[in-house]
């Protein structure tokens, strides 16, 4: 293969006098389309396009990822104006990534690439053992997918690439959906992964984003630290997300709550690769309507948890999205024993840990309920964050005792 795959002599694109170039020099990953003189030679280039970005003074800052109908309209890949993105050059990213991991976990389960946090903008890699889904959110990923993958595999020796194409960023991107090996086979069973001392079985190619969420380990690892002898009800569970935890810290129960019955059935496997059957149970149905059938029911449980889908996934559903994190609260708090703990999460960046917290508060108070706030977590630190970039810290969980 010929790793260069851009040449030196790369298309410029250049900053409007009004962009705030201070930002970019130190560190903000994005150029957004306001900021970007857009002429017609800059609308001409294709979808994922590599460029060297200067300022307004013509002076170079970095080479970046072009996409001239996004929103954001240039990511920043390297801060070197004369650097290559070549195969040598994923490989250095992904080195300095496993690294990272390899020094964190003790078994090859986590995600390796957390995109800009990572050095890869918009590019996702969940590994799982010899397995490893990759997510190429952004045109430019798609576009050199074939030296991404060579230098994952090169790296760390992974014998099977799943290139998961789904989800609300790659639409944003005008990027098409599908999923399909492309080095490998395909997985015909789901995987077992170890985590916490539970086991999830990821299915990585028919299942939810990359098949499994890494990203709530350290505060499945909390919540099953109040679990000993605990009644658990897991609502939004997935494939087992939080029960599973509970069951392996020695909860006397748990019940599974989600829409899927895919996903509770892999959540079922888990709890039989556990020999934790026993303890326990699974119900299908819609969240709001599951919790509404439980208070009516008059069930009470020693730890409640909802680990519901991102319901503020963007500015504009913020307030929405706010509402119906009240709704969950309010709907759960009656559910919670007295003394019992109360787990409230949110992947949505839109709405902020102040904000969520807030609204998760309301909604206790308004089931006439009180509580104390004894943790808050947040992703685990094979997802990092990009202190310039509030998108990706995403991940907020709220313990309440009530």
């Amino acid at each position: 293969m010929n790793t260069t795959d851009t040449s030196p002599d790369l298309p410029v694109v250049r900053l409007t006098p009004k962009a705030e170039a201070r930002a970019i020099r130190h560190g903000f990953p994005w150029v957004y389309a306001n900021e970007l003189v857009t002429d017609r030679r800059t609308r001409k280039l294709k979808p994922g396009t590599i460029a060297r970005l200067e300022d307004a003074s013509r002076t170079p800052m970095g080479v970046v990822a072009v996409t001239p109908e996004s929103k954001i309209i240039c990511r920043m890949l390297d801060r070197d104006p004369e650097a290559i993105i070549d195969q040598a050059w994923f490989a250095d990213r992904i080195t300095r990534a496993l690294a990272h991991r390899e020094r964190l976990y003790d078994a090859p389960f986590y995600r390796l690439v957390h995109a800009e946090a990572d050095g890869l903008p918009g590019v996702v890699i969940d590994r799982f053992g010899d397995v490893a889904v990759v997510q190429p959110n952004a045109a430019w990923a798609d576009v050199l997918i074939t030296p991404l993958v060579a230098a994952l595999q090169d790296v760390t020796g992974v014998t099977t690439v799943v290139m998961n194409g789904t989800g609300r960023a790659r639409t944003l991107e005008g990027l098409e959906e599908k999923t399909e090996v492309l080095v490998g086979t395909a997985p015909t069973d789901p995987i077992p992964v170890p985590m916490n001392g539970a086991t999830y079985m990821a299915d990585v190619m028919g299942g939810q984003k990359t098949g499994l969420f890494f990203d709530q380990r350290p505060n499945h690892a909390f919540a099953a630290s109040l679990s000993q002898g605990a009644r658990v009800l897991d609502v939004f569970s997935h494939v087992g997300g939080f029960g599973l935890a509970a069951l392996a810290g020695g909860a006397e129960s748990a019940l599974s709550v989600d829409g899927s019955a895919a996903a509770l059935e892999l959540a079922e496997k888990g709890a039989a690769a556990m020999d934790a059957s026993a303890r326990f149970e699974t119900r299908k149905g819609d969240a709001f309507d599951v919790l509404t059938a439980l208070g009516e029911e008059g069930a009470e449980f020693d730890v409640v948890v909802c680990d519901p889908p991102a319901f503020a996934p963007s500015r504009n559903a913020a307030e929405a999205g706010l509402r119906a994190y009240e709704r969950v609260a309010r709907l759960a708090a009656p559910l919670v024993a007295e003394g019992g703990y109360l787990v409230l999460c949110s992947c949505s960046h839109a709405a902020d840990l102040t904000k969520f917290r807030n609204a998760s508060s309301r909604g206790i108070g308004r089931a006439g309920r009180r509580g104390q706030i004894v943790y808050t977590g947040f992703a685990g630190p094979d997802h990092p964050q990009l202190p310039h970039l509030a998108e990706s810290g995403y991940l907020k969980a709220v313990v309440y005792r009530l």
